[in-house]
């Protein structure tokens, strides 16, 4: 099931600061119009870390509604507090996805032990298939493959999504085990398909669902020539959705498009204008605008 172009979903604010519920169900609706293979909510792009626990559910369970089992749906559900990821976890298969990312543990810094204690607990707790979420540049942590082929031993931790930056360590964890690995890394996505992943949780597919889910399809069909034109083309725009901190960037960008308004919550606020600016270049290039 987890395999080719995942959406790591925004979630869209209005002036109050609320969520736009009328705006993200647009985009959800555009997502299944384009092609999109799955969707995910409340990710690290979903601001998840400013959304509370009620709102995080809400919109979960708005975006299962939405849906109405049209796409599947692996929902942002992690947390540095085990307790607090075992019971957003039980929400997530309480509303009906299909799955649940977890993040590894921030701040807390936990050790390899630790990280396996944290996904244990919840695996054995909630029969969901889990995705674990290695991405030490925001946790402060990796999880190593070693570890990862020891969480995998559980029937329920069936997939990882890999935002080490590293080629190198996705084969490292396919040669240890069988976890369906999903790329971080938008830039990455047809690198790490080349030596096993199976497709991307994708910020770019925010902007291009179309084109990302097309790469994806070709490269599991084995037509990376076909693939490779496309990477190569959005490849501008993987770079400039990191002009600065994620999601600032893609929020901008579905601003421009006329599909959300370019409002984040503090700490993060909008684009500087001069990056902007290259941003707004790159997506006339592409035709997106």
């Amino acid at each position: 099931m987890f395999k080719g172009s995942w959406v790591a979903l925004v979630t869209p604010f209005k002036e109050n600061y609320e969520v736009d519920f009328d705006a993200y169900g647009k985009l959800v609706d555009f997502h299944i119009e384009q092609g999109t293979h799955g969707l995910v909510p409340c990710g690290c792009t979903g601001e998840a870390a400013t959304l509370s626990h009620e709102e995080q559910k809400e919109c979960i369970r708005f975006v299962v509604e939405r849906v109405a089992g049209r796409l599947p749906i692996i929902a942002g559900t992690g947390s540095n507090n085990t307790m607090e990821a075992l019971e957003l976890t039980r929400c997530a298969k309480e509303f009906g996805c299909d799955g649940a990312l977890l993040i590894t543990p921030y701040y807390n810094k936990p050790t390899q032990a630790g990280l396996i204690a944290h996904y244990k607990k919840i695996a054995e707790e909630v029969d969901i298939p889990i995705v674990l979420y290695n991405v030490p540049s925001r946790t402060g942590i990796k999880l190593e493959p070693e570890t990862i082929a020891e969480l995998n031993k559980f029937p329920n931790i069936v997939c990882i999504k890999e935002a080490c930056g590293s080629v190198d360590q996705v084969s490292q964890i396919l040669s240890l085990c069988d976890i369906t690995v999903l790329s971080g890394d938008d830039s990455l996505t047809l690198p790490m398909m080349s030596v096993g992943a199976m497709g991307v949780i994708s910020v770019a597919a925010n902007i291009a669902p179309a084109d990302i889910a097309r790469m994806c399809t070709l490269a599991l069909e084995g037509n990376y020539a076909e693939a490779r034109k496309i990477h190569y083309r959005l490849m501008p725009l993987f770079k400039a959705l990191f002009y600065e901190t994620n999601p600032m960037p893609v929020k901008a960008g579905l601003a421009r498009m006329g599909m959300i308004k370019n409002i984040l919550r503090l700490p993060l606020v909008s684009m500087s204008e001069p990056q902007f600016k290259r941003l707004e270049q790159v997506l006339q290039k592409l035709n997106l605008i």
